[in-house]
């Protein structure tokens, strides 16, 4: 029930990630009427959201590990406003790593190529069982391959 990737959630973005062979990490979603502030935009929460959850999981990228993003600092930049009902894309990469903290940056990128939003997160590493107590399965955290999955993403 994630807002952000929760596939069930109604109300969500339902984005979805893709790894790169750059090792960034790319979310798709389509924002929706449920997603807007001024009519026809999408409100800067949620583009702080889609960025937050993307750049949190840059930590993820390439690896096995148990460990997760959890936010301690996000700075956000918004540069132009994010049109509803279409396929925007949020592309993230690791910048710095040490023992237990990690940085980020990304960005969303409108169709046309512009950059919407800019962010730069700071995040402790954390094992998902430190984060919540539930069941991963029972949750249904996995990757989740879908028919219309795209063979490449242009960035």
């Amino acid at each position: 029930m994630c807002f952000v990737c929760g596939l069930k959630n109604g109300s969500g973005l339902q984005a979805s990630f893709y790894e790169t062979e750059n090792s960034e990490l790319v979310a798709l979603f389509v924002p929706t009427i449920e997603h807007q502030s001024y009519p026809g935009r999408m409100h800067g929460g949620i583009a702080s959201a889609i960025l937050d959850e993307t750049i949190g999981r840059t930590i993820l990228v390439g690896r096995n590990d148990d460990f997760w993003g959890v936010t301690i600092e996000l700075q956000v930049q918004y540069k132009k406003p994010i049109p509803l009902e279409t396929e925007i894309k949020v592309i993230a990469r690791l910048t710095e790593e040490g023992n237990r903290f990690f940085k980020g940056s990304g960005e969303i990128v409108l169709p046309n190529g512009d950059v919407a939003v800019t962010a730069q997160g700071r995040y402790m590493k954390v094992s998902l069982d430190k984060i919540a107590d539930f069941d991963p399965e029972e949750n249904e955290w996995r990757v989740v391959v879908k028919e219309d999955d795209p063979e490449s993403i242009e960035l």
